[in-house]
């Protein structure tokens, strides 16, 4: 399943007083559930710019896996991989560092991304 991203904000003291005070007044059960909810109020609120970005630059949207037989199979059509995704993308850790260099052309990843630290050294610059 997908996991979850940690991510740390910085905010006055002032905001997260009022953010404790919708807790407890009980409109929140803590905060992490108001900032989630408030982060999903501005997606929301912006749906129509991201489905035109993600129109745009041609991003999957959601889970997408690469394992090294796909890889595999590009190699053989001489095709390489451009790879956008907004969400979760992972790459199986039987691909080799030398598979992920002789497929894989650029990764755009808008998101969670899984990859061995040794295939990720390999693609260096051509992540995003």
């Amino acid at each position: 399943m997908v996991e979850t991203e940690k991510v740390t904000i910085n905010m006055s003291a002032v905001d997260l007083g009022k953010v404790d005070l919708l807790v407890q007044e009980a409109l929140y059960s803590n905060r992490s559930d108001f900032i989630r909810t408030a982060i999903r109020n501005l997606l929301d609120k912006h749906y129509v710019e991201l489905q035109q970005a993600i129109v745009r630059q041609a991003f999957v949207v959601g889970v997408q896996v690469y394992t090294a037989k796909q890889l595999e199979q590009c190699k053989a059509r001489k095709e390489r991989l451009n790879i956008t995704v907004v969400g979760y993308l992972s790459f199986a850790r039987d691909i080799t560092p030398e598979l992920a260099d002789e497929v894989i052309e650029s990764v755009n990843i808008k998101g969670i991304l899984d990859i061995s630290p040794a295939v990720k050294a390999v693609l260096g610059e051509r992540l995003s």
